[in-house]
């Protein structure tokens, strides 16, 4: 009779018992839940998290330069960080914050609502920490600084930024509230979009060869455009205004041209600095200034 083999049933393996009778908990298990509760508990999983909504919110050609930029302008968010004692670590902290704030500012376009705003209250929180010598807050001069900055760095001629400045600044000892931040924030970032889209405009009129525009049909232009923003809301936000000169069309500027053309008047040339600063000119007299 052929042998027969009898196989012994696979055993799973037991789990260890404690001397208590308790099933052990492994020891990789422990492991990988104590490092789960570190990063949780130093704040590494919410600032993860932070950063991958900033990522969606601002949906970079470059994600992982992007991160880069975040985490690196992360720094001197907190009061903890506060300024040095002497004036010199002072100003470089100053200028730090205002870099950072800057950077914030610059994650979402305007026309982002809800993601503007976040970044208008970060870089508000950023301006607003204290240090040792200082109550916390935010001051005109702070303000009016990075005003200047936003500007500047948007390369707009300064003679057509300065009478925007001089309507939305603060006094330097003057205390400045969150929604005075965020709506001087906004009228700089529209201006600058405004004055671009002014640029652009001006490029269709100038005659390449003399680099320069018709003054009859800049002016006309410019009443138009002057037309289309009475036509808005007084009470509209600066938004609305871009908006409002963005609603010209070709149809409208083209036969303000043409009567301009048509008119027996002489000729004059009409610069580009002449045309951007008519044009700014038009939007800032909409501006409200700070009370």
């Amino acid at each position: 009779m052929a042998a027969v083999e009898k196989r012994r049933p696979a055993v799973a393996p037991v789990a260890g018992f404690t001397d208590s009778g308790r099933p052990a908990v492994s020891r990789a298990a422990a492991t990988a839940e104590s490092e789960e509760d570190f990063l949780r508990q130093v704040g590494v999983t919410e600032m993860l998290r932070a950063a991958l909504l900033k990522v969606l919110e601002a949906r970079p050609e470059e994600p992982i330069a992007f991160l880069a930029h975040y985490f690196e302008n992360m720094g001197l968010r907190s009061p903890a960080n506060g300024g040095a004692g002497e004036p010199p670590g002072q100003l470089l902290l100053q200028q730090q914050r205002l870099g950072r704030a800057l950077w914030h500012l610059r994650l979402a376009h305007h026309s982002q609502r809800t993601a503007f705003n976040n970044n208008v209250s970060v870089a508000y929180e950023c301006l607003s920490a204290s240090g040792r010598k200082k109550k916390p807050g935010l001051d005109g001069r702070t303000y009016s600084e990075l005003l200047k900055r936003i500007c500047r760095d948007g390369e707009a001629p300064e003679e057509v930024v300065a009478p925007l400045l001089h309507k939305i600044q603060c006094r330097d000892h003057e205390a400045v509230p969150l929604d005075v931040f965020r709506a001087g924030m906004l009228t700089c970032f529209v201006l600058l979009e405004f004055v671009a889209r002014a640029g652009a405009l001006y490029q269709l009129l100038e005659d390449p060869t003399l680099a320069v525009a018709d003054r009859r049909v800049g002016q006309a232009v410019l009443d138009t455009l002057e037309g289309a923003l009475q036509a808005s809301d007084a009470a509209a936000t600066p938004s609305r205004y871009l908006e409002a000169g963005s609603r010209l069309g070709p149809d409208s500027l083209a036969l303000a041209m043409d009567r301009a053309l048509g008119a027996r008047r002489p000729g004059s040339p009409m610069t580009r600095e002449e045309f951007l600063e008519k044009a700014a000119a038009l939007f800032i007299a909409k501006v409200k200034p700070v009370a």
